[in-house]
């Protein structure tokens, strides 16, 4: 059997054009590539920290701390490399074990003691926000100087060298184009619905230009930035994880039906831990990300990123009840985020309208997510 054409499978894809063209007509530089650059960094991070809410939207949890949490890792390393003159390898080595330990012991007070997520981490707000402060001592931390602050300033400041990204490029397409293929050929062995050739071969195509693009217009700045390819090992890993692992089916399992979940012998517990785990490993990156691209570790790194994160998971398509949500969705929504508040952003929209228009962005996502699910009950 095979699944035929819908404008479904582009309605994010359309979304984003619009958004788009919206911007070019209102600016001039928006897809100038020294914009489009930045876009892409602004997007690597936010994207990134949307990847690790979606393991823990999964099984229908939350995870409200993660803003917070990406200023406070990001802080502790700072003060690591730049009061306590720690390498700055050594300093990230450090957030990310307290990033883990952290998330860990909140994702076992969620399941051993019962407690709601929404509270467990609502309090972690408040909770890392003001430890935050603390360990920075409401100052401003510059990460972009001394010699030994290289490594970390290179996660937004690096870019690679034009004939390094072809091939990444190159290898990175033969990869999904071989995957695909791959993928569509035991589906058919196994008597699986799959989609028509067209179809197939119109996203590998897609994928090819969009790829092409992007690497060209990025060298016509500077290159393709560090940050997208930290994004593009994140998001495979995510994938691999959420996709093709018994961890990841039990994620969707729990999220689906938790009683049958447990009848079937899922691990509840361990899993839900182990989904905590990941999301503070992928908060400490964040933080690290995002303090470089600030340059500073300041009391405001992290503000709301928790409401863009959620936000672009839920225009993604996972489903804030559980058991619903993919990869490649959570990225679409996660550029369609990171485009609005970039244009926003290249047109000078005053705070007060820029919190206006992410709040809506918020609700009419929420109401999406309701809506769909009403609909496929």
């Amino acid at each position: 059997m095979e699944n035929k054409i819908s404008i479904r499978n582009f309605s994010l894809l359309i979304a984003l054009l619009l958004i788009w063209a919206l911007f070019a007509m209102m600016s001039d530089t928006f897809l100038g590539p020294r914009n489009l650059s930045q876009l892409s960094i602004e997007l690597a991070i936010t994207a990134t920290l949307a990847l690790g809410m979606l393991v823990v939207l999964l099984p229908g949890l939350i995870d409200l701390s993660v803003g917070s949490g990406v200023g406070l890792i990001g802080g502790i390393a700072s003060v690591l490399v730049f009061q306590f003159h720690l390498p700055a390898p050594a300093a990230m080595g450090i957030g990310v074990l307290v990033a883990v330990v952290i998330w860990s012991l909140m994702g076992t007070l969620i399941v051993r003691q019962h407690v709601p997520s929404f509270i467990i981490t609502l309090g972690g707000l408040l909770i890392f926000k003001g430890l935050f402060w603390l360990v920075i001592q409401n100052s401003t931390i510059p990460v972009t100087q001394g010699s030994t602050v290289n490594l970390y300033a290179a996660l937004t400041t690096y870019y690679l060298p034009a004939w390094f990204a072809y091939l990444l490029g190159a290898l990175i397409y033969l990869a999904i184009a071989m995957a695909a293929l791959r993928r569509r050929k035991q589906r058919i062995a196994h008597h699986f619905q799959v989609e028509d050739k067209e179809m197939l071969f119109f996203k590998l195509f897609i994928t090819f230009q969009g790829m092409l693009l992007f690497i060209i217009i990025m060298n016509q700045f500077r290159g393709v930035p560090l940050s997208v390819v930290i994004l593009g090992v994140v998001a495979f890993l995510i994938h691999m994880i959420t996709q093709h692992t018994p961890f990841g089916r039990h994620l969707y399992a729990i999220g689906g039906n938790e009683e049958a979940a447990v009848l079937s012998g899922i691990p509840i517990q361990k899993t839900i831990i182990g989904a905590f785990a990941i999301m503070g490993a992928i908060v400490a990156l964040t933080g690290f990300m995002q303090t470089a691209y600030a340059g500073a570790s300041t009391t405001t790194i992290g503000d709301l990123m928790e409401l863009d994160a959620i936000a672009a998971c839920v225009i993604g398509g996972t489903s804030l009840k559980g058991g619903r949500g993919k990869v490649l969705g959570v990225l679409f929504g996660a550029l369609i985020m990171a485009s609005l508040l970039n244009g926003m952003t290249l047109m000078a929209v005053s705070p007060e309208l820029k919190f206006v228009a992410r709040g809506t962005v918020l609700v009419l996502a929420v109401w999406m997510d309701v809506k769909l699910a009403r609909d496929a009950s």
